[in-house]
């Protein structure tokens, strides 16, 4: 098998590129060898390399940066997934490709469902959401939306919280934006177990829109705090206790991009069909800090 895997350098792409190479060729690109932003040059490299299945991780992921750069994000987030479904139709392959729970606008109260009506609030959240309704005109894709993700390789928010209970004696997180961190690791175990499921299914017909996330939820201050707590179990010297950490309301912290207040996704669908069990996050967040402390 022959797979096309966008993104390596990425938190998923890094995670995917290591797991799937027992499964055939992995052809892991990065932003020098196929821009995205380039339709033109993401046809020719299909069109070189004729994957048996694309995986795109990749994306515009800079959420403030995207409000003054509307343009590169909808390139990457809306033109590209639209250029890799077509090339994938043209092919007949599958087409699995990662999205967000910033599809959503956050006021729901309950886990957002696959079927939920989206309203994004942010230039790269609509971006993600054109993306995804580009795809859906491909029969053979499945898109995955996740949220919070976090890693050992990568920007994510635990790594920033762990740079700064180094660096400073105080600390002020938001604790009215609630959600499922999703680590990925987690994220491609899952692929992992999809792709397996595509190709050893002779009818395979479970193509579409699916959640997924760790168990469990959290809000952005609990999260620092675990990861502080942990941190310093694991023996990490940090400037500040982990109830030391000041809780504050999202309009304290004003960003160019509106944040939703509600990022939990409703994973079940995804259990189901799949017969998966996934981890709790605060075990992922563990693991994730001892591979790095």
């Amino acid at each position: 098998m022959k797979i096309l895997l966008t993104g390596k350098n990425g938190q998923v792409g890094f995670e995917l590129a290591k797991k799937l190479n027992t499964l055939g060729e992995v052809i892991a690109t990065d932003r020098e060898e196929l821009d995205l932003a380039n339709p033109d040059a993401i046809r020719a490299f299909i069109d070189q390399t004729k994957p048996d299945i694309i995986i795109n991780p990749a994306a515009y992921t800079a959420v403030d940066k995207a409000e003054s750069e509307p343009d590169l994000a909808y390139r990457i987030n809306t033109l590209a997934p639209e250029v890799l479904a077509l090339m994938a139709a043209e092919l007949d392959i599958p087409l699995i490709h990662f999205s967000t729970d910033y599809v959503f606008d956050g006021l729901k109260k309950e886990a957002y469902v696959e079927t939920d009506k989206t309203n994004p609030q942010s230039v790269y959240g609509k971006t993600k959401n054109d993306g995804e309704e580009k795809i859906r005109k491909h029969p053979k894709h499945i898109i995955l939306r996740t949220s919070w993700v976090f890693g050992s390789h990568g920007g994510n928010f635990l790594k920033t919280i762990l740079r700064l209970i180094q660096e400073r004696n105080q600390l002020s997180i938001v604790s009215d934006q609630w959600g499922s961190p999703a680590s990925a690791a987690m994220l491609s175990d899952v692929t992992y177990a999809i792709l397996k499921s595509i190709f050893e299914t002779p009818q395979f017909n479970d193509y579409g829109t699916y959640h997924v996330t760790c168990e469990g939820e959290t809000n952005w201050h609990h999260y620092a705090q675990l990861v502080a707590s942990k941190a310093i179990e694991l023996g990490l010297t940090s400037k500040i206790k982990p109830d030391a950490i000041q809780s504050i309301k999202t309009i304290d912290y004003p960003t160019p991009a509106k944040r939703p207040f509600n990022s939990r996704l409703n994973t079940h669908k995804l259990e189901k069909v799949f017969m998966l069990k996934l981890p709790h996050w605060q075990d992922e967040v563990t693991k994730t800090l001892k591979a790095l402390i």
